[in-house]
């Protein structure tokens, strides 16, 4: 089977960015995804490293949300899973690529790891159901895997310093609804600009 029969031939309901990518054996495909996996990791960690401190918050704006968004619904809910498990677990074990070069479990925003690790999971599922191939579906994945991180890391947040569940919500959601919004939308049209453009190309 050529190249391109293999792309249209993956381009079906219940695919994901990823799966368009062609590998023409199972031990390349096995190579493909093992690539991605790595490689979402590390995007997430670079990613995290673009951290703006917020006033009177222990948890800074980064873009270590937006990647792991996107992870989830370019990769699928298993490849997205064991990538930020990957990014999860090196940086508890030391590797310095939390946010602002952080690592360990210790820090009061770690349940925002745990979120997105839920999240990105979600996504993909969405993603596979058709969540990223419209700018309608694309707002409604990223506002699912947006309250999934919040549900986890707020509440951790809150237990982790002692903060009231108000004092949490004021210092861990509110300040960072407006960069969300911007990342909903660059999502709503990075994505199905990508389906556009796989679909023009298969």
């Amino acid at each position: 089977m050529s190249t391109s029969a293999t792309a249209t031939a993956t381009v079906r309901p219940g695919a994901v960015l990823a799966d368009v990518l062609p590998a023409s054996t199972a031990t390349r495909a096995r190579l493909r995804d093992a690539a991605l996996v790595l490689g979402g990791a590390a995007l997430t960690g670079v990613a995290a490293q673009l951290a703006v401190p917020v006033p009177g918050s222990p948890v800074p704006v980064t873009g270590q949300t937006f990647a792991a968004l996107l992870l989830g619904a370019g990769l699928g809910p298993r490849r997205a899973l064991a990538s930020m498990g990957l990014y999860a677990a090196a940086g508890v074990a030391g590797m310095p690529w939390f946010a602002e070069g952080a690592s360990g479990a210790a820090m009061p925003s770690f349940g925002y790891i745990i979120g997105m690790l839920l999240a990105a999971v979600a996504v993909g599922a969405l993603a596979r159901r058709g969540g990223d191939r419209g700018v309608l579906r694309t707002a409604g994945t990223m506002a699912v895997g947006t309250a999934i991180i919040y549900a986890v890391g707020v509440p951790y947040l809150a237990l982790a310093t002692g903060m009231s569940v108000g004092q949490a919500v004021a210092a861990g959601l509110v300040p960072f609804l407006v960069g969300d919004a911007l990342k909903a939308a660059l999502a709503m049209g990075a994505l199905p600009a990508a389906w556009k453009l796989v679909g023009r190309k298969s």
